[in-house]
């Protein structure tokens, strides 16, 4: 089977960041997107940036193809201050964590059509469950040869990205003691959570010619992974990330893993072979930022040299600043140093938990706030 890749001659970006719909008053979740959708894409020049998801609960705000971090943030920012005067009408809020505290499965909607509605038939319970919010980035890629190596490469990187996105704590009103429960949720879906590691190519169309024939998906974008190649687009799509709530942590975010897979792309085509981990290590530091966030100590190379994972940080992110002054992003990388200064989502949802004696509705109004007091 042959996967034709049509490669980006330029490092582009794209961002997906998906917002969980939350009623003003009692901060639960509502299913009104298609109310959203009629009322803020009426208005929107580009009526494109805005995605439906597989729950009615649920909207995404998506970017053109960029050049720069800082372009996709203006691109996020022109369709929100469209979305959010028609929350506005309809008594929502957008909230940007990777779970939310108190809300009940069983009662959400799902989205009309035929895709969602087979997901849901295959997956039953494990699919119904899936309350979880993300980030999605894509980063153009030159060339097919190199897109597993540089695949299998970023996974040494997974866990910096999961435990400075962390953002979901708590699970049907009760603490979790994990930072992100959204990556421990998602990877319960067939064809979801960490990619095989392939060298080549040609390796990964003949895995997906075997789940093509075996109906294990019907299309390739049913591969679900953390990080897969998406080959319309050309580029490497990113999906490790909880949701967001501050444009800040977005902005790093992005940068951090915009100037990762230059980096390491950069790296490839120069010659050199890209540093990997066996899957068992790969497996276990996701599994360690999910449970500890930014706390974490992580396995560092095949070598079995671990560090904590903020320590590894802040001698990655010079080591990137070369390439950030090249995509014109050093300012958004830096940032990313001030996340577990002031504390990642996770830990600032806790805060507040504790400060107001386990108030969930006040954990929800935090989340929400953040967003709000970016956007003005």
């Amino acid at each position: 089977m042959r996967i034709d890749f049509h490669g980006s001659p330029r490092p582009t970006l794209g961002v997906e960041w998906e917002f969980a719909l939350v009623d003003r008053r009692t901060r639960d979740l509502r299913n009104d997107a298609e109310h959203l959708f009629a009322r803020a894409k009426a208005r929107m020049p580009d009526p494109s940036r805005l995605h439906k998801e597989l729950l009615r609960n649920t909207v995404e705000v998506v970017t053109g193809v960029c050049d720069t971090v800082g372009d996709a943030m203006d691109d996020l920012r022109t369709a929100l201050r469209y979305v959010t005067p028609a929350c506005d009408e309809l008594d929502l809020d957008l909230y940007g964590g990777g779970t939310h505290p108190f809300a009940k499965w069983d009662v959400q909607q799902l989205t009309e059509g035929h895709r969602y509605a087979e997901l849901i038939n295959r997956t039953q319970w494990w699919g119904r469950q899936m309350l979880i919010w993300g980030v999605h980035v894509h980063v153009g890629m030159p060339e097919k040869a190199r897109v597993m190596p540089v695949l299998s490469a970023l996974l040494t990187y997974y866990p910096h990205l999961q435990a400075l996105s962390a953002s979901s704590p708590i699970w049907a009103g009760v603490d979790t003691g994990y930072a992100s429960n959204r990556a421990l949720m998602f990877q319960q879906l067939p064809t979801a959570g960490l990619p095989f590691q392939f060298q080549t190519w040609e390796e990964y169309e003949s895995f997906a010619h075997d789940q093509l024939t075996t109906g294990v998906i019907d299309e390739l974008s049913e591969i679900r992974w953390d990080v897969r190649p998406a080959v319309k687009h050309g580029t490497l799509e990113n999906r490790v990330c909880d949701g967001v709530s501050t444009f800040a942590e977005m902005g790093a975010l992005v940068a951090l893993m915009h100037c990762l897979v230059i980096w390491l792309d950069e790296r490839a085509a120069a010659g050199e072979t890209l540093p990997t981990m066996p899957p068992w290590h790969v497996q276990e530091n996701k599994w360690r930022a999910a449970r500890y966030g930014v706390d974490a100590i992580v396995i560092l190379d095949a070598a079995s040299n671990e560090r904590l994972v903020t320590d590894d940080l802040a001698d990655l992110v010079p080591q990137l600043m070369p390439v950030a002054e090249r995509l014109g992003c050093p300012e958004e990388l830096a940032s990313v140093l001030t996340i577990a200064e002031r504390g990642a989502s996770y830990q600032r949802q806790r805060a507040v938990a504790e400060r107001t004696n386990g108030d969930l509705v006040a954990v929800v109004d935090s989340v929400v706030r953040e967003l709000r007091a970016d956007l003005g």
